[in-house]
């Protein structure tokens, strides 16, 4: 295990953050903690590989990360006028993801330490989605996350660098895969969610009521696989339907997934100031679904209600990109030691883990 000198809390790093997870092949340059900058932030989205199969395959992911991965690095680097030199650390997300693009990714970024000599951190996907907001608004620990992506949707309460609270979770489907199978269901275009979001704001919110699932029940948990159903049986009956139909029950589900979305969050903030009485409770929304403006919306005017800060890093900075693991190797330098080359990646990673972010609490220097 290799340290980074940092003297201080003071002092600025430079490092490199590499992204494969899913389908956007990422490299980025962020500097900080003191005067937090992003030098570069590149992203190749793999859309156009995998529109005809309607979702991410994960080989061919994996092929066009191998075939761009080289290509996105030097472009992040020149971007951002860095050498070797200028970088402190290489950062990559270990997992959790798609392993094939994981593996690229983190090997990747391990050659890549070995031959300039640089220090390696493993970074938790998640956890850079948890931290960006640290980057962009200057949060302090602790705070509320709501994860909303493709794969994950929960509400975690946030302590400290590693030091993560799983609060209430999806039972089936995360929300993201909840509007991609919604939009292939009435034959629109991938990825569903902006198609989706598109034909909502032409829809008639008031002509279907669609279930609003488990809010009947204590507690954080979701679940949307239901919501789903209940789409597909009113499409069925009124086959073949045409696009008012299908602009109406992109509505009807839209606002069911946010009025989901608002409740749990209100009830998130009275358990956010029950367990830190005293602090003012923050909201922080994160993930590619965040991209949706409805939702945002309606998380928005729950916080306020709540009398709560809410906070959304920049549509760029929501969806999967590297400056947000940059930003998590730098988080994690600050503490002391970090990994070395026998970290290996690794598909499943929970966030609330024990270690999750290497550093547990932030003070044992133990390795992942």
């Amino acid at each position: 295990m290799t340290s980074v000198k940092t003297d201080d809390n003071a002092t600025n790093l430079t490092v490199l953050g590499i992204e494969t997870s899913c389908d956007e092949t990422a490299a980025a340059v962020v500097r900080g903690p003191v005067h937090k900058e992003i030098l570069s932030n590149t992203i190749r989205s793999q859309i156009d590989e995998h529109t005809e199969f309607g979702g991410v395959v994960p080989e061919i992911a994996a092929r066009a990360h191998i075939e761009i991965l080289d290509r996105i690095v030097a472009e992040a680097m020149d971007e951002a006028g860095c050498g070797w030199d200028d970088i402190d650390a290489i950062a990559a997300t270990a997992g959790p993801g798609l392993i094939g693009g994981v593996i690229v990714g983190f090997m990747t970024a391990k050659a890549i330490a070995m031959a300039a000599g640089k220090p390696i951190v493993g970074v938790n996907h998640l956890e850079g989605h948890a931290l960006t907001a640290r980057l962009t608004d200057d949060l302090e620990f602790p705070f509320l996350l709501l994860l909303v992506s493709g794969g994950h949707s929960q509400f975690l309460l946030v302590r400290g660098v590693g030091d993560y609270e799983r609060l209430g979770t999806t039972i089936d489907d995360a929300i993201g895969e909840a509007f991609d199978k919604t939009a292939k269901l009435l034959g629109l275009p991938y990825p569903g969610g902006p198609h989706v979001e598109k034909m909502a704001a032409k829809g008639d919110v008031t002509r279907f009521r669609l279930p609003r699932p488990l809010l009947d029940r204590p507690g954080l948990d979701m679940s949307f696989a239901g919501l789903k159903t209940a789409l597909r049986t009113q499409a069925k009956k009124l086959e073949p339907v045409d696009e008012q139909t299908i602009a109406d029950l992109c509505a009807a589900f839209q606002r069911s997934v946010s009025d989901v979305l608002a409740a749990r969050t209100r009830s998130a903030l009275d358990l956010f100031r029950t367990r830190h009485p005293g602090v003012k409770p923050a909201i922080v929304v994160a993930g590619g679904v965040a991209a949706n403006q409805e939702i945002r919306t309606s998380l928005l005017a729950a916080a306020e209600e709540a009398d709560a800060r809410f906070v959304a890093p920049p549509l760029r900075l929501c969806t999967d990109n590297a400056a947000m693991i940059a930003w998590a190797g730098i988080e994690r330098l600050r503490l002391g030691p970090v990994d070395d080359m026998s970290l290996s990646p690794r598909p499943r990673w929970p966030l609330d883990a024990a270690n999750a972010g290497v550093l547990g609490a932030g003070k044992k220097g133990a390795k992942v």
